[in-house]
């Protein structure tokens, strides 16, 4: 089971962590290409948009894994009735922002661009519509086509950014009477990135549209509403997850405090750089795309705390490599970047270490999901949204975005220790707690030691962060890396010797 559980974190890592790496690659585009007010711009919207991408899916998803082989719901009806509240009720959303666009645009300080929001209402409902078959794709072990289409949205996405800001533009000042130029108007500036996201959403679900064949047509009947009961509290959840994830970038502009022009400068290098910690967010995300289904496949086996516990260790591994693989080697990440956003970079550690703690918590995650104690879930999710809430209004007016990347490194783990706590109470996991601090200490430990060696002893940041990596691998490898060597040697039945 742990060896699927590893294979399908690699085909959805590929979709996740290799295609949103391509994507990620737009970041040195839009900060080369744009000031940081402008790209502030971005990083408040997409911020915007993170909340109500929670709301808009309804918890479904896992609500969908949850009942999908229940034995009192026929083969399909789990999927079938969910489609039909999914769809209408994004349709409804989309109807909605158009009839308002003017008062909420106005509201936003965005009334010269009303058709922002029309653009995002658009993205939003075709992601959450789309997120349903993904969920199938997952559930059916369909990891190859997942990541196929995903690839392709990225794909497109990143093409549509080329083509709307590096090539038009170049078009236009070689070539003014160029033909292409009927779909390029340098007013719109940072407009065509929304213009390239939605483009690229709704090919995607085009691309998902044999998922939909035949579904959702009958009536809903008594089942949705076991499906919602369960799949509500998971909107709290994930909109208290949100809060925790991006509440920063929605309030930064309104709470420091400068003039609008300054604050939307200081949203753009924190966005940028806040980009730099992306590494183990893929991680993250690509596991708990992989873990979810098999936490579940797994329950109520007798062996399965014992592999949970298993899988968390060999998590915070690999978690604690990236920590140390973009610290040790910010001087050569920041590139990423446009040297106008480059001030920010001491926020890059906090945030990877503060995304660290998240993965370790959706590892936790889940007592409350097999349990079926989604509420209590929720309110731990509610308490971390609280403390990101007051950490922001308190520390950002004093300490601006160092404040902000603060807040989020406490939110996080104040969560994963009282999940932890709950979880030892609903759910008893045998984690290795005494190695997981270990090894997080050891991280910390490591970028100290490159510090000492570069300021003090004057080694060039290369070489000192080549010995701590060397260093960590090699403790990982003794204590991770040959106990897995020779029980595998042995469940072969042969020696270590042979």
């Amino acid at each position: 089971m742990l060896r699927k559980l590893a294979s399908q974190t690699m085909v959805y890592g590929l979709s996740s962590i290799v295609g949103r790496f391509l994507n990620y690659l737009l970041v040195p585009l839009y900060t080369y290409s744009f000031p940081a007010r402008d790209y502030g711009v971005v990083s408040e919207l997409y911020a915007y948009a993170g909340f109500l991408s929670v709301a808009l899916v309804l918890g479904l998803e896992t609500g969908y894994f949850r009942f999908r082989s229940q034995k009192d719901f026929p083969p399909g009806l789990a999927y079938r009735s969910a489609l039909r509240v999914l769809i209408p009720f994004n349709l409804a959303f989309v109807l909605l922002v158009w009839a308002n666009r003017e008062p909420l645009s106005a509201l936003l300080l965005y009334q010269d661009h009303p058709e922002y929001l029309i653009i995002f209402s658009l993205i939003l409902a075709l992601d959450a519509i789309g997120s349903l078959p993904f969920a199938r794709l997952r559930a059916e072990d369909r990891a190859m086509r997942f990541a196929a289409i995903k690839l392709t949205e990225i794909g497109i996405t990143i093409g549509l950014n080329v083509f709307f800001i590096v090539l038009l533009p170049e078009a236009f000042r070689i070539w003014p009477d160029s033909p292409w130029l009927a779909y390029y108007d340098p007013e719109v500036g940072i407009g065509y990135i929304f213009v390239a996201n939605l483009v690229a959403s709704a090919i995607k679900v085009l691309l998902l549209l044999p998922e939909f064949r035949g579904e959702g047509l009958e009536p809903l009947g008594p089942c949705i509403r076991k499906i919602l009961r369960y799949s509500l509290p998971m909107v709290v959840i994930g909109f208290a997850g949100i809060i925790n994830e991006m509440l920063d970038r929605a309030i930064l502009k309104a709470l420091l405090p400068y003039d609008l022009p300054e604050n939307l400068r200081q949203l753009g290098i924190y966005g940028a750089c806040y980009k730099l910690s992306i590494l183990m967010t893929l991680f993250v995300q690509a596991f708990r795309y992989a873990g979810e289904p098999f936490f579940f496949s797994m329950a109520g086996r007798s062996d399965a705390p014992r592999a949970y516990a298993l899988v968390m260790r060999y998590f915070v591994v690999f978690c604690v490599f990236i920590f140390l693989l973009v610290t040790l080697f910010i001087d050569y990440f920041q590139y990423f970047i446009g040297e106008a956003y480059r001030e920010g970079l001491a926020v890059v550690p906090i945030l990877l270490m503060a995304n660290l703690f998240l993965g370790i918590y959706v590892n936790l995650s889940i007592w409350y999901k097999l349990t079926d104690r989604t509420m209590m879930g929720a309110w731990v999710s509610l308490m971390g949204a609280l403390v990101t809430i007051g950490l922001n209004l308190w520390w950002i007016p004093i300490y601006g975005y160092m404040g902000a990347a603060w807040a989020t490194l406490v939110c996080y783990g104040v969560m994963m220790l009282v999940s932890y706590i709950l979880g030892r109470i609903f759910y008893p996991v045998p984690y290795p707690v005494g190695r997981i601090l270990g090894y997080i200490l050891l991280a910390l430990g490591g970028v100290l030691l490159d510090q000492e060696l570069v300021a003090v002893c004057g080694w060039r940041s290369m070489g000192a962060g080549l010995l701590v990596m060397g260093l960590f691998l090699g403790f990982a490898f003794i204590l991770e890396g040959l106990p897995l060597i020779r029980g595998s040697l042995k469940s072969r039945g042969l020696s270590p010797k042979t």
